[in-house]
């Protein structure tokens, strides 16, 4: 008798006896006239196995996209790094607010004349202040009011004065401050010193010896007197000897006095020495008289560090960026693209690339950047000579800055320029004035919704290509004023890098797209994956009855042999 399987058998010579072995992974039978080995796992695995085939492929091309996401995000990054280096060279707009690198200011001070600049005088300057020479002279610094008592033997022991006074400045606020016999006369300045923030009035104590103190007020603003004024009781500071018995100060350590100096041959008189309100964006800190016959000198200019810094960084950013993009374009001995050249032959990165050299060759106001000292080298990296950008920058400042920044004017005094955003528009501003001359709005082609006006201000609004741009008006009448931009070369560079790095720029849109392909992709392993786990537990069903079946084939072979031999023995 015959027992065959479904997929496969192999046959020997018959055999005198018979055996049956059941397992997961195979079973053997044997008969009369045949023996069949099974592996069902095998079977059951390579089944499996066939469906997955797509999968495997599938989750190959993720795994490339996934390597493409990765290597597009790393040229994202570097734009982002290279658009907010060139951020501080691409407008040069000066005000009080500008925070760009032709704004910054320096100060340098000289001195004629037998006195030492930085002993007589400090000063800091603010962004977009007026650059210039200026000439000081200091007649006398700003003092406060110091007056001093008579000598205490000690500073902790009851003085036994009990009364109330009042304290503080002359033309400022006064407070009441009560003293009690248990007092000492540290617990006296501590009483003072606690209403300071009132009085502008400050205690201490100065040691003159062992055993000897003095009591010490001070006035924490220069040119005003310390007041003083006993209430009830016990005359206070005339019992420590700070008045006399007319009610004077007895000993004046110093006077109060305001400064008095002259800039560019202007007499002035300020009760501070920290003067902020002379030159705009200025501050003076004098620090003493300087002799007659001396003049200090004070120039004030365009930080050029600044500038120079700001193109060293967009030097380093840009050949970060031309790397990436070069690493992308390796190739392998024979030619073929490099493994890890993800991208190589990405027209989106060459394109970015093209683009950027393309505005480095470029010339704006007959300057190009081989004029600051920019270059490629024998690498084709670019590089900067810091010695030609040192001369350019002491001798055409203003070529400079046209070079690389944006430029804004109008057609109109009457429009005044506070800033050219860093994408500046050439257009025509339509101005509303109503009958009481007030500006009710700007509009450009009739769209009154890309600028804001408040008061005399009109501001680009975020989201438009005006953003950024902000302008004052003068005018009493409704009018149409010319706004005429040009762009340097930092500024276009600036543009192309954000642009192509943003949340809507290209490489974001390959991002998004293959991000999008891979979401279908897995979709799609994960349904192959679900259909061959279905798959192999309908195969492990079915050939688990095919198992039973061989078993029991077996079992009745078992039999009838039994009842052969039975019947021939009889």
């Amino acid at each position: 008798m015959t027992v065959s399987s479904a997929t496969s058998s192999t046959s020997s010579a018959a055999s005198s006896s018979s055996s049956s072995t059941s397992a997961s992974s195979s079973l053997t039978t044997s008969g009369t006239s045949t023996t069949s080995t099974i592996d069902w796992t095998a079977l059951i695995q390579s089944a499996v196995n066939a469906k997955l085939t797509q999968a495997t492929q599938i989750s190959t091309k993720i795994t490339s996209n996934q390597a493409k996401i990765t290597a597009y995000q790393s040229l994202q990054t570097a734009l982002k790094t290279l658009s907010s280096g060139l951020s501080s060279l691409a407008t040069s707009m000066i005000n009080s607010l500008a925070t760009n690198a032709f704004a910054t200011r320096s100060a340098t001070i000289g001195a004629t004349g037998d006195v030492s600049a930085s002993s007589a005088l400090s000063m800091s300057v603010n962004n977009g202040a007026a650059t210039g020479s200026h000439t000081l002279t200091i007649g006398q610094i700003a003092t406060a009011h110091k007056v001093a008592g008579a000598t205490q033997s000690s500073q902790t022991t009851a003085l036994g004065y009990a009364g109330t006074f009042s304290l503080g400045l002359s033309g400022g606020s006064t407070s009441d401050i009560t003293i009690t016999s248990d007092m000492s006369l540290q617990d006296v300045v501590d009483s003072i010193n606690a209403q300071t923030s009132t009085t502008n009035v400050e205690a201490s104590i100065v040691q003159v010896s062992s055993g000897s103190y003095e009591l010490v007020l001070t006035g924490t603003q220069d040119a005003a007197d310390i007041t003083y004024a006993s209430s009830s009781g016990d005359d206070i500071l005339n019992k420590l000897g700070v008045t006399d018995s007319s009610g004077a100060f007895a000993t004046v350590l110093q006077t109060a006095q305001a400064a008095e100096f002259t800039l560019d041959g202007i007499a002035l008189t300020r009760n501070t020495n920290d003067i902020s309100d002379v030159l705009s964006g200025v501050t003076f800190d004098l620090l003493q008289a300087t002799p007659s016959g001396t003049t200090l000198n004070i120039s004030i200019g365009t930080d050029t560090s600044q500038i120079s810094s700001a193109l060293q960084t967009f030097v380093t950013n840009y050949n970060a960026f031309r790397d990436a993009v070069i690493a992308q374009q390796t190739t392998n001995s024979d030619g073929t693209a490099a493994s890890s050249a993800v991208l190589f032959g990405d027209g989106t990165m060459r394109d970015i690339m093209n683009t950027l050299q393309a505005v480095l060759g470029t010339s704006v106001g007959g300057l190009t950047m081989a004029d600051l000292g920019l270059s490629f080298n024998e690498k084709n990296e670019l590089e900067l000579d810091t010695g030609t950008l040192s001369t350019i920058l002491s001798t055409d400042l203003s070529g400079v800055t046209t070079l690389l920044s944006a430029q804004t004017k109008t057609s109109s005094s009457q429009l005044s320029v506070v800033n050219t955003g860093t994408s500046p528009q050439s257009f025509s501003l339509d101005l509303t004035v109503d009958s009481s001359g007030n500006l009710t709005a700007a509009s450009v082609g009739g769209d009154s919704s890309l600028f804001t006006v408040s008061g005399n201000t009109i501001v680009g609004n975020s989201g438009t290509i005006y953003a950024g741009m902000a302008f004052t008006y003068s005018g009493s009448t409704s009018q149409s004023i010319t706004v005429t931009s040009t762009q340097g070369l930092a500024t276009q560079l600036y543009q192309i890098a954000k642009t192509a790095s943003t949340s809507t720029g290209s490489l974001q849109t390959l991002i998004d797209n293959l991000t999008s392909r891979d979401e279908t992709l897995t979709t799609k392993v994960n349904d192959i994956k679900s259909a061959a786990a279905t798959f192999q537990t309908q195969l492990t069903a079915q050939y688990a009855k095919y198992q039973a079946a061989i078993e029991s084939a077996n079992n009745m072979l078992t039999y009838l042999k039994a009842l052969l031999n039975a019947s021939s023995s009889n």
